[in-house]
């Protein structure tokens, strides 16, 4: 694959920064800290790294509330440390991308500051989205809408006006039909892909285009809007936005790539991966999936399907910074009622059933990796997936710095079991995340799944992925959705085939009969008769 493509079969890992590696020791994982793991993550094997946002901000949430899209926040480094990290990923041949959030700004952002500054009716204004209120004196919002968050969408300023936010009231959405706001971001993606960033991932592509009539729906009425058609989300005019993002990312040799952030229906994800956009889209149909062998394949041959249609190649991905980590989920009994935005680990925090199987958790979670890399298309990796990291559900109350969580008066537990420090040795104030403590409190079960520990046991998941990724690259069979040959299997089973006669066969309920082939990686033990027992992919040969 030529060196404009390395993205279509790229295995790359997410970094939520804050949450990492703490290099200078003040509890918040730094940008040197990612500096000085990259060889972890070359020995691990991934292609690239995203970024999580690192940019100035109050954290309101998490980062994705930013002050200023082009400079670094302090606490995490300086534009050095981008370049310096920029530097040594290629040093071990790999590549960087980093989060855009284009939507919203933070409420800090000098824009926003000088909108509040500035009366009704004014240019300032004009990159946000401000309204009148309704009734007598405007007291009342613009509308009804609910905020994924918690609370209203609107919030009044002390003027008497509203703006819309459809994250937190700490993160004021722009207006993309503003021509001002349209220039500088393609400013900002110039700016990060001239320091060497190889690509973009894009926080909520489906939100930006956005149509608000005078008189605006209630929150009931928005359901019913045509796909395409909803006030804001998923609208077809986004797409004139990114036309003009791969312009300026065709001017780059090798071109810039881009990944939407886009919870929109299956159908119409090709629009934000095709080649005149952003070039890839995030495909959560497994992340959502139940742990089931007809689900898990029907989802796949949807979106290969997909992936031919567009030109593109699939996403595949069970865990990231926003989602109850897969290990976790796949622990909990079949039919749990479950948003993996919101988090269903609420569920063990709160001390209510089901409980956590947490082996089998481990088990399929290994079994559907490599059900993942034996796919064509990207992968992308979680940090701490490659550890068997459970979610961490029972983080104190005082402890927890979600938006989701605040907002709701504690009735969602938010995100932040996902986002505890990583565990890199047994012991430490903070299992070797920094010197001192960390942001979140570990559990002290982190220890015996960090990466000093696992590294001397070649049973570890942490083993398992690095024999996966290294074996990926040594098949070297055909990338594209093509590829794929699906084989018969007894009910409850996945068997498929790529080139070079590799084999891909994962039991969800049932077991399968010994493989017919060479066994190359197995996510478990076979029976001793060569038999592969539910909840295990085997990767074999023939020929």
């Amino acid at each position: 694959m030529n060196e404009a493509q390395w993205w279509r079969d790229a295995v790359v890992y997410q970094v939520y920064p804050r949450s990492f590696a703490d290099a200078d020791g003040d509890g918040i994982g730094d940008l040197r800290g990612v500096v000085d793991r990259v060889p972890y993550l070359a020995d691990l094997g991934v292609d690239a790294v995203w970024l999580s946002p690192f940019y100035p901000s109050a954290l309101a949430d998490g980062g994705y509330d930013i002050d200023d899209h082009r400079a670094v926040d302090p606490r995490l480094g300086t534009l050095d440390d981008v370049d310096a990290l920029v530097a040594s990923l290629a040093e071990h041949g790999m590549r960087l991308v980093v989060d855009i959030v284009p939507n919203h700004t933070s409420d800090r952002h000098v824009w926003f500051r000088e909108a509040l500054a500035s009366p009704p009716g004014s240019p300032a204004r004009a990159r946000y989205h401000f309204r009148d209120g309704r009734g007598a004196s405007g007291e009342l919002p613009p509308a009804d809408w609910r905020s994924g968050f918690g609370g209203l969408m609107w919030t009044r300023t002390p003027d008497g006006q509203w703006y819309l936010h459809i994250h937190a009231a700490e993160q004021p959405d722009l207006n993309w039909a503003n021509e001002e706001v349209r220039q500088d971001f393609l400013t900002t993606l110039a700016f990060w892909a001239d320091r060497g960033v190889a690509g973009f991932r894009i926080d909520v592509a489906h939100l930006l285009a956005k149509d608000l009539p005078e008189d605006l729906p209630a929150e009931v009425e928005l359901a019913a809007a045509a796909p395409g058609r909803h006030p804001f989300i998923d609208r077809d005019e986004v797409h004139d936005v990114y036309a003009e993002w791969r312009a300026l990312f065709d001017r780059y040799s090798p071109p810039r790539t881009a990944v939407a952030e886009a919870w929109v229906p299956a159908e119409r994800r090709g629009r934000y991966a095709c080649a005149t956009g952003l070039g890839q889209a995030f495909n959560f149909d497994l992340l959502t999936s139940n742990w089931d062998a007809e689900e898990f394949a029907a989802v796949i041959r949807r979106n290969l399907e997909l992936a031919e249609q567009s030109g593109s190649s699939s996403t595949w991905v069970l865990s990231n910074h926003d989602v109850v980590r897969h290990t976790s989920r796949y622990g909990l009994p079949q039919g749990t009622p479950d948003d993996p935005q919101l988090g269903r680990q609420w569920l063990l925090a709160r001390g209510r059933t089901p409980r956590l199987d947490a082996a089998l958790g481990e088990r399929r979670a290994r079994a559907a990796t490599l059900l993942l890399l034996a796919l064509p298309g990207s992968t992308y990796l979680y940090q701490g997936e490659e550890l068997g990291l459970h979610e961490v559900p029972d983080l104190p109350d005082e402890d927890r710095q979600d938006p989701t969580f605040l907002r709701s008066d504690g009735a969602d537990a938010g995100r932040d079991g996902c986002r505890v420090p990583l565990p890199w040795t047994r012991s430490s104030a903070s299992f070797g995340f920094g010197a001192g403590g960390a942001h979140l409190p570990q559990p002290a079960w982190f220890g015996e799944h960090s990466v000093g520990a696992q590294r001397a046991d070649p049973s570890s998941t942490l083993h398992l992925y690095r024999r996966a990724l290294r074996l990926r690259r040594e098949l070297r069979v055909d990338h594209e959705p093509a590829s794929v040959r699906w084989h018969p299997a007894p009910p409850g089973v996945l068997h498929l085939a790529r080139g070079g006669g590799w084999h891909c066969l994962t039991t969800f309920s049932a077991p399968a009969p010994a493989p017919r082939g060479t066994v190359v990686l197995a996510s478990a033990p076979l029976a001793d008769d060569g038999r592969v027992p539910p909840g295990v992919t085997v990767w074999f040969r023939q020929g």
